[in-house]
């Protein structure tokens, strides 16, 4: 691994640092599971100082570009670019309220309506043969009297990607990725809990899988915004009853 970083400049020297290693990343001269030069070498590769070079690393760990490992065979460890910090701050947007859960149902159900219409448009049978592998999966999952909640969960969020996956388009798959496994996920957990919910969420998956395979873009696009704004309404049903209940056990104000 040869690497040739510039000399810095004095003014926000820590940046500098940051940038070089990061765009190392991106070009490919840094890969996935490699490890930085220790502390030391990248001060004396810098001609900086050692201070500069760690502030330099807590942002690059911030970024998720890379992990710190401590211990004798640790050190500044190369991480695959994936989805999981814009994930945690859409979800920290979420909790400070910078973004409602009806502003993502909103983006959800413009994104998943065209993406799954485009998948009606691009599918192949092989396509459609891992979609009913999916389906038959959770149906399986939820036949039982005390059906499985949270692999069925597994499954719906794996039958929206590979969706996603169909239309051959790594910034749609992405999307979808971030919002179902990182976002979604536990609300989905949340909201469907009744054998009743989770029967209606397997019609609307039959029903979109069913529409792709018969390449109907404009009823799959329909199907899949109707299931987003059928999901949205159990959650926000959920939510109500949540709140009431803590409204009832809160104590009354002398």
């Amino acid at each position: 691994m040869q690497l040739h970083f510039q000399k810095l400049k004095p003014n926000r020297v820590f940046q500098h640092v940051v940038d070089q290693i990061q765009q190392a990343i991106i070009n490919g001269s840094l890969k996935a599971g490699d490890v930085l030069p220790s502390e030391m070498k990248l001060k004396d590769m810098f001609a900086t100082s050692r201070g500069t070079i760690r502030e330099a690393l807590r942002v690059l760990e911030q970024k998720g570009l890379i992990e710190i490992k401590t211990g004798v065979s640790g050190g500044a460890v190369v991480q695959d670019i994936g989805t999981e910090v814009i994930a945690e701050s859409l979800g920290l947007l979420i909790q400070y309220q910078k973004v409602s859960y009806d502003h993502l149902a909103e983006f959800r159900q413009c994104v998943e309506g065209m993406i799954t219409a485009l998948a009606a448009n691009k599918r192949s049978p092989d396509d459609i043969s891992r979609l009913k592998v999916l389906l038959l999966k959770a149906e399986k999952q939820i036949a039982e009297s005390r059906p499985d909640t949270a692999a069925f969960v597994q499954t719906d969020i794996q039958i929206h990607i590979t969706i996603a996956e169909i239309v051959n388009n790594p910034v749609f798959t992405a999307v979808l990725q971030m919002v179902h496994e990182n976002i979604l996920q536990s609300h989905e957990r949340f909201s469907l809990r009744s054998k009743k919910v989770l029967q209606e969420n397997l019609r609307d998956l039959q029903d979109i899988i069913a529409a792709i395979e018969e390449q109907d873009a404009d009823r799959a696009r329909g199907l899949a915004e109707k299931h987003v704004r059928q999901f949205t309404k159990h959650m926000q049903k959920e939510h109500q009853q949540l709140q009431a209940k803590v409204i009832r056990k809160a104590p009354a104000s002398k």
